[in-house]
């Protein structure tokens, strides 16, 4: 039977105990309903699991002793930075999750000129928080023992100057022909997805000006959600850790 893993903030030290933070706490004893002496596996980030036997639970606090750290060899040699516009409904968090899954390195939202999706003061922090929340469910999920941050909304010029560190830098355009196979294999690149309109001619003028390649997909147009999941699968087939 698979352990449940849980994502946990707090410091996980070796033959040590320690007391899982309230949203991991809720999730074993409330939602899973474990009781002392049922084993789990934690990670707080630091790149290792921790096989942790529950050693008190309530609906509210859970206490563990903290086995051997295992190191996880789950994430890819290809740093992954994604620019994705803000979208409406559940779209953003559906390319939340696929994008953790798929390995990303860090999220940047972004508002784009054809952007529907206004955000300022509590409820941006608001939606980071849940953006946030959406990540380490999918880490918890595919197995991953870091988990990707989320960062504040920049706008197309505070994003372009973002990704400076990226050797190579794309912008998701399905009106050209450029192929990802012919781009030298780098270790960082960044993806910048435009809104369900498509980002506006300027500003793929704007991210080229800047050095960004403009590529396609395919003859087909992806919805907003679907082009990172799809970019990024390509990505690391060709320089990260799928396939072989």
């Amino acid at each position: 039977m698979r352990l449940p893993r849980i994502y946990t903030d707090s410091a996980l030290n070796e033959g040590g105990t320690a007391a899982l933070d309230d949203n991991a706490a809720q999730h074993v004893g409330r939602v899973l309903r474990m009781q002392p002496g049922q084993e789990l596996r934690l990670f707080n980030g630091d790149g290792n699991d921790y096989p942790a036997t529950i050693t008190s639970a309530s609906k509210k606090n859970v206490e563990v002793q903290v086995g051997t750290p295992q190191a996880n060899a789950t994430e890819s040699p290809l740093e992954i930075v994604l620019g994705q516009t803000l979208s409406k409904g559940d779209r953003m968090d559906y390319a939340v999750q696929k994008a953790v899954e798929m390995g990303v390195t860090r999220i940047v939202p972004l508002t784009t000129e054809r952007c529907d999706v206004k955000l300022k003061g509590d409820r941006e922090d608001k939606r980071l928080r849940h953006w946030q929340s959406v990540a380490i469910s999918a880490a918890e999920q595919c197995g991953r023992a870091r988990v990707p941050v989320i960062l504040p909304v920049m706008t197309i010029t505070e994003w372009l100057e973002h990704t400076r560190d990226c050797e190579v830098r794309l912008v998701l355009h399905h009106r050209t022909e450029q192929a990802l196979k012919a781009i030298t294999p780098p270790e960082r690149v960044a993806l910048m997805i435009g809104p369900e309109g498509g980002l506006s001619p300027e500003e793929i003028a704007q991210a080229e000006d800047k050095g960004f390649l403009p590529v396609a997909l395919g003859p087909r147009v992806l919805r907003t959600e679907t082009a990172p999941v799809a970019a990024m699968a390509l990505c690391q087939w060709l320089w990260g850790d799928i396939g072989g």
